[in-house]
């Protein structure tokens, strides 16, 4: 399943932006469902969400690894979780680039769903998905707003 959207952060810097987005404690707060954010090593975390949206519902356990890092302007996500709802693996490129309204923040993923998540439809799981990230796109603007004090 393809999962593409972006988020234009008004009046924001991609520096600004990218400094948000590598924040720990930013992120554990804007993912949403989080209850745990951990580094264990360099750019690796062990997440835990709690995801209840429609048919989606249970806690998953996750390996979260930032690679390819180009500051300020890219970077791709590799994640692997796992809960009583089934798997899912997600391979997310993540872009920003400025504008003249602020910075742009692009999600493209692929993203392989297994067991019941599988069964509840690829139009279902899109839709949680856009939810989910969309979600996650407000949470972080408010906290770059903050950090920009805007």
């Amino acid at each position: 399943m393809k999962i593409e959207n972006s988020h234009t952060f008004k009046g924001v810097s991609v520096e600004t932006l990218w400094n948000t987005l590598q924040n720990k404690e930013v992120l554990q707060g804007a993912l949403p469902g989080c209850k745990s954010f951990d580094e264990v090593e360099d750019d690796v975390y062990d997440a835990e969400l709690g995801i209840n949206v429609g048919p989606v519902k249970g806690v998953f356990t996750a390996e979260v690894r930032q690679v390819e890092k180009r500051e300020p302007e890219f970077y791709k996500l590799l994640v692997h979780g796992k809960g009583k709802p089934g798997e899912i693996d997600a391979v997310a490129e993540m872009g920003l680039k400025d504008s003249e309204a602020g910075a742009v923040l692009t999600c493209s993923a692929d993203v392989k769903v297994t067991g019941i998540l599988a069964s509840v439809g690829q139009r279902v799981m899109g839709g949680v998905a856009k939810l989910l990230l969309g979600q996650f796109f407000k949470d972080i603007e408010k906290e770059t707003k903050k950090i920009a004090n805007l």
